[in-house]
């Protein structure tokens, strides 16, 4: 990564361009990393923010999808972003659910690529196994279509989590959160042109779990790819861009009529 990472208060974060904010909210392993090729492409037309969500530095009792939202609200409103389009992956995308539902002021769309808050299967539904490699190597490349993305400094980076009894006792209490905050009853209230970026070969939140997010949001389009699994911005960045740049100019387009 070639982006420095800024610090405004408590709040780290990338950010790179100039227009509307295009917002990215990484899941429960994620790093800014994922979102390398995204940045390249989109700093051309928005500005691009990345903020390092703090999943293992919350005190136990915050450590939550409602906690990750509350923080989240707190950087938006320090840094004074409007016409927000909020993208998140996974744990991120259930974050991103969480502050529309709450907070949809300043937000003027949402996209959702492999998004927890309905129903998915994760690392932390069981306790990751200290000290065991190869498992943590299996998990990892679970997250992919290509197990060969699950690069050993990838790995290296959970293995690393995993080995801290804390960080593990945070990373359950994500996971639990993430299943307990089902959003099935609440999602028919998002009004906001919705964007739905799903892998055909997900296995952790599969394609139905797209499907049942384009019926339960009103205003959303759903978008399938092939080979790919739970990252598609980072499996297949070109496509990802692709269908993401549309979405945004077809926006843009309807706005300016």
């Amino acid at each position: 990564m070639d982006y420095s990472i800024k610090q405004d208060g408590k709040f780290k974060f990338i950010e790179e361009g100039e227009g509307e904010p295009l917002m990215m909210l990484h899941g429960l392993f994620g790093a800014l990393s994922n979102f390398k090729d995204l940045i390249d492409y989109f700093k051309k037309t928005h500005k691009v923010v990345v903020p390092i969500l703090p999943l293992l530095d919350l005190d136990l009792l915050h450590t939550s999808v409602g906690g990750l939202q509350k923080f989240l609200n707190k950087f938006i409103e320090h840094r004074n972003y409007n016409n927000i389009h909020l993208m998140g992956n996974s744990l991120g995308g259930h974050v991103a659910l969480v502050h529309v539902l709450k907070k949809p002021e300043r937000i003027k769309s949402l996209i959702l690529t492999g998004s927890s808050g309905l129903f998915e299967h994760g690392m932390g539904d069981s306790y990751p196994k200290r000290g065991d490699k190869e498992y943590i190597r299996h998990k990892t490349s679970l997250t992919f279509y290509d197990p060969t993305l699950a690069t050993e400094e990838l790995v290296n980076e959970v293995f690393e989590i995993t080995n801290n009894r804390l960080k593990v006792i945070k990373i359950i209490a994500l996971a639990k959160s993430a299943i307990r905050n089902n959003l099935g009853q609440e999602l028919n209230q998002i009004k906001l042109p919705t964007c739905l970026i799903w892998g055909n070969n997900d296995t952790i939140t599969p394609p139905f779990v797209g499907e049942e997010f384009q019926k339960l949001i009103p205003n959303s389009e759903l978008h399938f790819i092939d080979k790919c699994g739970h990252a598609p911005m980072m499996e297949v960045p070109e496509t990802f861009n692709e269908i993401l740049g549309g979405f945004l100019a077809r926006l843009n387009s309807k706005a300016s009529v």
